[in-house]
């Protein structure tokens, strides 16, 4: 089982991580007349109660405990009809531990401490291009919802209800 921990956004082993993120994503971002923009998170979005921040715990390629991948929970304006939600941002795992399940783990996590908060729903934004995210949030229930925000990265949004 994955482990998780609470962390600063400006904490470097977080700056870290999301560095990677940031890279991978600019790799493979569709391009075109666009440029993937990177915007770090504010630390004062993922600050209890408005949200936390979770680096998980795992293992390098060498078998030793490492932290590697993170993500967070921020809480975003109500729904149209007045519902709480958090969205969920900057899920990441590093790709050698990819397709065993720690992806999955971070989002529930994520998700329980939403409704820990208060959350009666979760969003979350994704782009086209990466489509094994798009299978992970539809396969734990999000379905695609119209934009919720601007994100110039964007090309997909999704909620999930809490119970």
């Amino acid at each position: 089982m994955t482990g998780f921990h609470t962390a600063e956004v400006t904490d470097p082993i977080v700056v870290a991580l999301l560095g990677e993120y940031f890279d991978g994503r600019a790799r493979t971002f569709p391009g075109g007349k666009q440029e993937y923009v990177r915007t770090f998170p504010s630390p004062t979005d993922f600050e209890p109660p408005r949200g936390v921040f979770l680096i998980v715990e795992g293992e390098d390629l060498a078998g030793d405990a490492a932290d590697v991948g993170c993500g967070g929970i921020r809480l975003v304006p109500p729904a149209p009809d007045g519902t709480i939600r958090y969205e969920i941002k900057h899920l990441y795992v590093q790709p050698h531990v990819r397709g065993n399940g720690t992806g999955g783990q971070l989002l529930s996590e994520l998700e329980r401490r939403a409704a820990g908060f208060g959350a009666a729903e979760v969003v979350l934004d994704t782009n086209a291009s990466q489509a094994a995210a798009a299978r992970l949030y539809e396969r734990t229930g999000y379905e695609q919802i119209e934009p919720y925000n601007d994100n110039p990265n964007a090309t997909h949004w999704y909620r999930k209800r809490l119970a």
